[in-house]
């Protein structure tokens, strides 16, 4: 039975890691089984990325979390491996995405029609190796793939990212949700959670870093 890391709860919400291979939407079930009672998905993180992630217990508590993740009101934090180095130390990315429901792939696209959103998002370079750079990145947007296909149209896919151009096999895709805060749904006091990777390549490669 896998076993999920609890990070919080109480009677409306539960904040968890996220295994890297399970689908976000099979966690509640996996909750269930392990903490009984009802568990709602409220947002996203892909099935090949593990991280911090909150879970409603209630129907009430899933449509104010809904809401806040739909008015940006939910700050999201995420740690990155990319390939090559970057000139500069921050900066913003914004671009047009579509997402391609067949392939299940997003482009970067130069002009809106319909189905293209807007994506945004900041970075900071924390560290370089041989290679590769770790980032500490914030989404002030949620779309499909964003920080995969934002890196990699920018020439530095995240390391084991096949599917958007990383040449590394050896590894998972480098991208781990790192930091989750928001207000408390019912109570409004600001809530704040974190984690770390587990120290296997290319983690380990920063692992005097990320801490």
């Amino acid at each position: 039975m896998i076993e999920i890391d609890i990070l919080f709860k109480d009677r409306v919400l539960l904040v968890c890691i996220k295994p890297v291979g399970i689908d976000a939407e099979a966690v509640p079930e996996l909750l269930k089984a392990e903490q009984g009672g009802e568990f709602f998905c409220v947002h996203r993180l892909d099935k090949a990325v593990g991280g911090v992630m909150v879970y409603a217990r209630t129907r009430a508590a899933a449509a104010k979390l809904t809401e806040l993740f739909a008015a940006s009101g939910v700050e999201k934090e995420y740690l990155a491996v990319a390939e090559g180095h970057f000139e500069e130390n921050s900066g913003l990315m914004r671009d047009l995405l579509f997402k391609d429901s067949a392939k299940n792939k997003s482009f970067v696209v130069k002009r809106p029609r319909k189905g293209v959103k807007e994506a945004e998002l900041e970075y900071e370079v924390l560290a370089s190796r041989e290679g590769s750079t770790l980032l500490k990145i914030r989404l002030h947007t949620g779309r499909s793939h964003q920080i995969r296909v934002q890196l990699s149209s920018r020439k530095h896919p995240l390391l084991g990212d096949v599917k958007y151009g990383s040449k590394e096999k050896s590894c998972n895709i480098a991208l781990f949700s790192h930091a989750l805060r928001f207000k408390h749904p019912v109570s409004g006091e600001a809530l704040s959670f974190s984690a770390v990777p587990e120290n296997v390549f290319p983690w380990s490669e920063y692992s005097d870093i990320i801490t």
